[in-house]
C-alpha cells in the first residue's frame, strides 16, 4: 500500500512540476519576445505570406525530415557501437519524448533523464543508457564549443555586441567547467561513486529513504557506475562504421539545426551570408547551453535579436524569431507530449 502511495504521490508532483515548468516556458518566452519587438524590432511586426509559398513550405519540409531523422540516427548509431539495437520506430518515439523535456526542464536535464528512463524500458541496461546519451551529448557540445571562439572572432555583427562581450570574458571558465564534467563522466567514472554513495546515506539518515531502499539503490548505482565506466571504452572499441557515423549524424543533425534562419531568410528574398547565419546560430546554441530556463525559452529569443537585429528589418525580426523556435522547438514539443502521453499508456498496459 505504502509503495502505491509513494507512486500516486511521485506521479502527482511530477505532473505538478511539468505544469510549472510549462508555464514558465510560455510565460519567459512571451517576456523574451516582447523585449526582442520593444528594443530590436522597432515595435513593429508584419506577418508576411512568403514564408506560406509552396516552394518555402516544401523547403522547410525536407529540412526538417533531415532535422528529425539525424537526431535519431546520432544516438542509434552510438547505441550500436555500444552493441545495442533499438527499432527504428522507437527511435524516432525517443527523438520527440527527448525534445519534450529537454525543452520543458532547466538546462534540459529532462532530456537525459528522459532518455534514459525510455532505453531502459526497452532493454538497455541502466548504465549503458547513460553512457550512449551522454556520448551523444558530448559529440554535440565538441563541435559546438570548437567552433564558438572561431565564430566570435571573426563575425562582423558580433563585433561590438555586448552580449558577446560578456561570453568573451566567461567563455574560457564555461568551456573548461562543462568539458572538465564530462571528461570526469568519460575517464574517471569511479570518481563519481564515493559523492553518490554519500548523498544516499544523507538521504537515509534525512528519512527521506527506507534501509531496503538505500542498500538497494547503492547497490544499483555503483553497479551502473561501473557498467558506464566501461561503456565508454566500449564506445571507442565499437564498430568503426557505427561511431563515425554517430559522429557524422551530430554533424549532420547541428548543420540543419544551424539552417533554419538561412533558409527563412531567403524565403524572405534577404541576400543571405550562409556561414554567417550559421556562425551566428553557433554561437546563440552556446549560449542556450547556459541558460537556466526551461528551453532556454526568454534567453533565446533575446540573443538571436541582438544578433539579427542589423540583418533583418524590425517587421521581419519577430516573425522570424517565431518561425525558427516553431521549427526546431515548439513542433518537436508537441509532438513529443502526444508521443510520451502513449508510451505511458502503453507502459501500464504492460504493467498490468
Amino acid at each position: 500500500m505504502t509503495d502505491s502511495t509513494d507512486i500516486n504521490h511521485s506521479k502527482r508532483a511530477s505532473g505538478k512540476r511539468l505544469a510549472v515548468f510549462s508555464l514558465l516556458f510560455v510565460a519567459l518566452t512571451a517576456a523574451g519576445l516582447y523585449a526582442v519587438y520593444h528594443l530590436f524590432a522597432e515595435r513593429t511586426l508584419t506577418f508576411d505570406t512568403r514564408l506560406i509559398a509552396p516552394g518555402t513550405l516544401l523547403s522547410v519540409a525536407g529540412l526538417l525530415l533531415v532535422y528529425f531523422i539525424s537526431d535519431g540516427l546520432r544516438l542509434y548509431f552510438t547505441l550500436r557501437a555500444l552493441g545495442h539495437r533499438l527499432p527504428l520506430p522507437a527511435m524516432v518515439r525517443l527523438v520527440f519524448i527527448n525534445l519534450f523535456f529537454s525543452n520543458i526542464t532547466p538546462m534540459a536535464t529532462g532530456g537525459g533523464f528522459a532518455q534514459i528512463w525510455f532505453l531502459s524500458h526497452h532493454g538497455v541496461p541502466i548504465g549503458r543508457a547513460t553512457a550512449a546519451t551522454t556520448i551523444r551529448t558530448i559529440l554535440a557540445v565538441l563541435f559546438i564549443f570548437s567552433l564558438t571562439p572561431v565564430f566570435l572572432l571573426t563575425l562582423k555583427p558580433l563585433d561590438g555586441n555586448s552580449i558577446t562581450g560578456d561570453i568573451g570574458t566567461a567563455l574560457a571558465v564555461l568551456i573548461v567547467l562543462y568539458l572538465g564534467f564530462f571528461l570526469v563522466l568519460l575517464l574517471r567514472t569511479r570518481w563519481l561513486i564515493g559523492p553518490l554513495a554519500r548523498l544516499l546515506r544523507a538521504a537515509r539518515r534525512l528519512h527521506l529513504i527506507s534501509e531496503p531502499r538505500h542498500r538497494r539503490w547503492q547497490f544499483k548505482a555503483r553497479r551502473e557506475m561501473l557498467r558506464l565506466s566501461r561503456s565508454f571504452g566500449d564506445y571507442l572499441r565499437g564498430a568503426p562504421v557505427f561511431v563515425w557515423l554517430s559522429i557524422l549524424f551530430t554533424a549532420v543533425f547541428l548543420l540543419s539545426l544551424f539552417s533554419f534562419p538561412a533558409l527563412l531568410m531567403h524565403s524572405l528574398d534577404y541576400s543571405v551570408d550562409y556561414v554567417m547565419s550559421v556562425g551566428l546560430l553557433v554561437v546563440t546554441t552556446f549560449v542556450m547551453y547556459f541558460s537556466p530556463t526551461p528551453g532556454a525559452s526568454g534567453i533565446s529569443e533575446g540573443v538571436f535579436g541582438s544578433f539579427f537585429r542589423d540583418i533583418l528589418s524590425g517587421n521581419h525580426l519577430i516573425l522570424v524569431i517565431v518561425c525558427w523556435r516553431l521549427l526546431t522547438i515548439y513542433l518537436g514539443m508537441i509532438i513529443g507530449l502526444v508521443v510520451l502521453q502513449k508510451e505511458l499508456v502503453a507502459n501500464r498496459r504492460r504493467a498490468g
